[in-house]
């Protein structure tokens, strides 16, 4: 029988942020889940901390060849996986406690929903709490709400299978918020847990290139919502960007 969630971790030379990845998904009190690890051929110790930390762990799948991107790593993942949902926890990523799975998996069980989301709070490299991130997950989101930017954080956004095809590598830094769209496009019937369910590692990818992602999020809102109104709409982020600056 195919596990309830299927959780994948895509990493790279990432020897100091992956075991805290892998000590969280080890610790959830729900157990009905897959673990997959897609490792980019790392040069350090992060193959070597991963395969000691999972040998224990059943329903385990790690595979570590060189890729293209951390998008085509996650599309691995997806290939791979047979979960009826599916989580993405990137190395340094947490669930902020040991019974997110079971509550997540009760919600599922309760409301059949096609996408379960939560809130999100940033982590610092010494794991304490920085604050929340700055945009807040709806109770009731819909796909128009994320005209207003990924009000979702990506690791708190779990769709069921069926509903996440691949990312579109097109993009480099914004895929990701893409790839939500298509979701919600698709999804009858979206869940707000309540509280915090992840904990986010602060400078990620996409953080590190937030120009060339704020691009491709203003490109893709256009297809998505149409060019003048997402001008308009950016007009109205300006005080937001500059509250957050």
């Amino acid at each position: 029988m195919k596990p309830t969630f299927s959780i994948i971790t895509v990493c790279y030379n990432a020897q100091d942020e992956i075991g805290f990845t892998l000590e969280s998904v080890k610790s959830q009190t729900f157990s009905d889940y897959e673990y997959i690890v897609v490792d980019g051929a790392s040069v350090d110790s992060t193959l070597e901390i991963v395969q000691r930390a999972t040998a224990d762990m059943p329903r385990t799948t790690v595979k570590s060849e060189k890729d293209k991107g951390i998008y085509y790593a996650m599309n691995k993942g997806l290939d791979l996986s047979i979960g009826e949902y599916v989580i993405f926890l990137n190395a340094g990523d947490t669930f902020s406690d040991n019974d997110v799975l079971y509550r997540i998996a009760d919600a599922a069980k309760r409301t059949h929903a096609d996408i379960i989301y939560g809130q999100t709070q940033i982590v610092n490299k010494e794991r304490k709490v920085i604050g929340m991130r700055h945009l807040t997950a709806p109770e009731h989101l819909e796909f128009d709400d994320f005209k207003r930017g990924m009000l979702v954080c990506h690791q708190a956004f779990i769709p069921r299978r069926k509903i996440a095809r691949h990312y579109n590598t097109e993009y480099l830094f914004s895929a990701d918020y893409e790839w939500c769209l298509r979701c919600l496009r698709q999804s009858k019937r979206n869940f707000y847990i309540g509280g915090t369910i992840i904990n986010y590692l602060d400078g990620g990818t996409t953080n590190k290139n937030h120009k060339a992602s704020l691009k491709e999020r203003f490109k893709i809102m256009s297809q998505y919502y149409g060019l003048f109104p997402t001008i308009l709409r950016h007009i109205s982020f300006i005080p937001r960007y500059l509250a957050r600056r």
